[in-house]
């Protein structure tokens, strides 16, 4: 399955507890689209959130975010894995 990871920028901010929390939302939305989020990395202070997920395409993971808690990502990228 494709892997994308995606960019959210957030002005003025945000915090990683409001962070985990949609997390845990996408978690509970992602099996209806096939979509697996995998992980997540926050820049508090800049307001940077990047996400790591399976997903069919970059449209099935923007509908997980979108209906789980409407934060839809600024960009997605595919990306491959390194070692």
């Amino acid at each position: 399955m494709p892997l994308f990871m995606d960019v959210h920028s957030i002005e003025g901010g945000v915090g990683i507890d409001d962070v985990a929390q949609a997390h845990m939302a996408d978690l509970q939305t992602q099996g209806r689209y096939d979509v697996r989020y995998q992980r997540y990395w926050v820049d508090e202070s800049q307001g940077k959130i990047f996400c790591l997920v399976d997903a069919p395409s970059a449209d099935a993971a923007a509908t997980v975010h979108r209906e789980a808690h409407g934060l839809v990502a600024d960009e997605i990228y595919a990306v491959q894995e390194g070692s």
